[in-house]
């Protein structure tokens, strides 16, 4: 058994608007830890900052197991999220989620087992 669960998902093209609306990161947040069956710890953390092609939102969103972090592009609708845990989930209702809420066209994810 693993100590810890990573998924990392690089997602290309998302909806712009979405990815822009403080609302919309905040209801995917609350959703996604509804869903993957995680104890939320203390409200998520949703900062727009940056310039230029580094403008966006980034999310933390500390869970008792550990985290969930993302990072959202204004500029192109590319956006990168990171779920870690010492407790399973499905990656697949991750995905879920994620295609709800902002549509990326492309996703490269990743999930490993982290010893």
């Amino acid at each position: 058994m693993a100590w810890g669960y990573h998924l990392s998902m690089d997602c290309y093209e998302g909806d712009k608007e979405a990815i822009k609306d403080y609302d919309t990161i905040y209801n995917f947040t609350k959703e996604l830890v509804e869903k993957i069956d995680m104890v939320a710890y203390g409200e998520p953390q949703i900062i727009h900052f940056g310039t230029g092609d580094k403008e966006g939102f980034t999310l933390i969103q500390l869970i008792e197991t550990s985290n969930i972090c993302a990072h959202f592009v204004n500029d192109n609708g590319n956006f990168y999220l990171d779920v870690f845990s010492c407790k399973e989930f499905e990656t697949s209702v991750v995905e879920e989620v994620v295609s709800k809420y902002f549509k990326p066209k492309t996703v490269i994810k990743r999930a490993i087992a982290r010893d």
